[in-house]
């Protein structure tokens, strides 16, 4: 599935959940979301863990 497809997906999603929820809907969707793409981005290995908890002086070059 190409990412076009997959943000309209997700902006339709977020469209009904502010129109039928309102605003904190909209936000727990979008919230939800993030997680969702955060966690599969770890599963998929393209982001390690320790790439958010290095140090400035141990950066990779």
């Amino acid at each position: 599935m190409s990412m076009a497809a997959i943000g309209m997906i997700a902006g339709m999603a977020l469209g009904f959940a502010g129109y039928f929820g309102g605003f904190g809907a909209f936000l727990l969707v979008a919230a939800l979301g993030a997680v969702g793409f955060v966690v599969g981005s770890f599963l998929e290995g393209d982001w390690e863990v320790g790439d958010f908890f290095r140090t400035r002086g141990d950066r990779r070059r």
